[in-house]
């Protein structure tokens, strides 16, 4: 399975997703669920994938072909996008054509298909964006009011989000809140595992230069964790007991 996570804040945005898949317990593995497309000074393209592999690896093949292809007049691909929408149109499109190619096969095996997708970025022309993309192919996008999208066995990470997450947060203090949220969701959840990658997109660059696989011997990790755990258990100190 799959936790993955993005902020779209005031100064840009904010995405982080596990490493870990397995099809049962004695067949985990590892494989980056981050991909990245970038033309420096035009667009920066992030898409994080949860669900079935080969759909979510199908999904990323198909948009890499169709970016690959020689330009075709009407066809929209993540390199001529005019705009984030059509952009996250293009990955919608792609998720249906991988739906059309494996979706009966899937069905008729009780597998059934999934696959979701959280896509953000930033072309020129407009403020960064951020899309979380359904199994069908459609999808919502992130406001002020809910700066944050999650895919995957994204409930225990939820209610930190829920109560902290704020539009107008300093990116390294969203990174810090995404990686407390990976921290509970970890200690719940054996299906999500380090390393945990992080990238962060400043608004306005068109380029990346902030990110980091965070694996499970990180210091700052490890340090976060501790510091929390101590928080929670201070915090609850201070509470009135609860008297019948």
């Amino acid at each position: 399975m799959t936790y993955a996570v993005a902020l779209r804040l005031e100064h840009g945005l904010v995405f982080a997703a596990d490493t870990r898949t397995n099809a049962g317990i004695d067949n985990i593995a590892q494989y980056r669920k981050l991909q990245l497309w970038c033309i420096e000074g035009d667009r920066v393209l992030v898409l994080l994938g949860s669900g079935n592999l080969a759909l979510t690896q199908s999904v990323v093949s198909l948009l890499d072909e169709a970016m690959a292809a020689e330009p075709s007049e009407g066809v929209a691909t993540l390199l001529n996008a005019p705009n984030m929408y059509r952009a996250a149109r293009v990955v919608g499109d792609a998720l249906r054509e991988g739906r059309r190619i494996d979706g009966a096969a899937l069905e008729a095996s009780k597998l059934g298909f999934s696959a979701s997708f959280i896509f953000g970025g930033q072309i020129k022309g407009e403020r960064p964006r951020l899309f979380q993309i359904y199994p069908e192919g459609n999808f919502i996008e992130a406001t002020d009011d809910t700066p944050f999208l999650q895919i995957g066995e994204h409930k225990y990470g939820k209610p930190i989000l829920d109560r902290v997450a704020r539009a107008d947060m300093r990116l390294g203090e969203a990174a810090k809140l995404m990686l407390l949220s990976f921290d509970s969701t970890l200690r719940s959840n054996l299906s999500v595992g380090m390393p945990i990658d992080v990238l962060i997109y400043e608004r306005d660059s068109f380029n990346v230069t902030r990110g980091k696989r965070v694996g499970a011997d990180d210091e700052y990790f490890r340090n976060l964790s501790s510091a929390w755990s101590e928080a929670l258990r201070q915090a609850v100190s201070k509470i009135e007991e609860f008297k019948v």
